[in-house]
């Protein structure tokens, strides 16, 4: 959790709030690929991409 912590406070201070949407989907896009595999739901996600 400091991590994150960290990271939002290095946002505010320097004024990178346009990180935050970049982080968002790397993480949206990282538990879709973590979830999905082995999955019967896999090959239509991998085709996506």
């Amino acid at each position: 959790m400091s991590f994150i912590k960290e990271l939002w406070m290095f946002m505010r201070v320097r004024k990178k709030f346009w990180l935050l949407p970049i982080i968002i989907m790397m993480l949206v896009f990282g538990g879709l690929v973590v979830l999905t595999q082995g999955s019967a739901v896999a090959p239509f996600i991998y085709t996506i991409f």
